[in-house]
């Protein structure tokens, strides 16, 4: 089976007074979800699954549409910061959350976070798919970028949980063996953002 893990698109910052900030794309993210039907094109892809968090639905949501494919949400697939009232686009956290920016650029999830906790949920949801799923599917599957790389560091061996800076929009392909090996086949493509990416 082939996983397509996609980064959701930039958001808009967000903070409530009470409850889970829920943030939705910016006009810029709804400009990059726009491009995934064409940058997946070359995959067959037979079902679509995502956190159920607004900016990965919104995400998905022109792929879903594109293929005709219902949106699938998985709880388990939320990001760490699912719970909190606020949520700070990364490329703004230097000046808004310092210590959380400098936690995350050296390779570390914020102090916050129950590492073990997270990855077990994360792993999780991810098996959750594999077993639904048959062995000769492509599944995109549209979250985060601390739910990619959890996977990617249970896959390789890491010994940070954010070791790779995974964009906005990016696509990032594992694979699964019938006999239960995981192989990492490519790491945040962007090509199809290339120019829209915040360096």
């Amino acid at each position: 089976m082939q996983l397509l893990l996609i980064r959701h698109a930039l958001p808009v910052p967000s903070r409530v007074s009470e409850g889970r900030a829920d943030p939705a794309l910016a006009d810029e993210g709804h400009v990059q979800a726009a491009r995934l039907p064409d940058a997946l094109a070359p995959y067959r892809i037979r079902r679509i699954f995502s956190s159920p968090q607004r900016r990965a639905l919104e995400t998905a949501a022109p792929l879903a549409v594109k293929r005709d494919l219902p949106v699938e949400q998985i709880d388990d697939l939320a990001e760490y910061d699912y719970d909190l009232d606020h949520y700070i686009p990364f490329h703004e956290a230097r000046e808004l959350a310092p210590a959380a920016f400098e936690r995350i650029r050296a390779g570390l999830l914020p102090d916050f976070v129950d590492e073990a906790a997270f990855r077990t949920r994360v792993c999780r949801g991810i098996d959750r798919i594999v077993d639904e799923c048959a062995h000769e599917d492509t599944v995109a599957v549209v979250a985060h970028g601390g739910v990619v790389n959890i996977l990617l560091q249970d896959i390789l061996g890491l010994a940070r949980p954010l070791e790779f800076p995974v964009e906005y929009t990016s696509v990032t392909r594992v694979l699964f063996s019938r006999n239960g090996a995981r192989r990492a086949a490519s790491i945040n493509e962007t090509g199809h953002v290339r120019d829209l990416l915040r360096i």
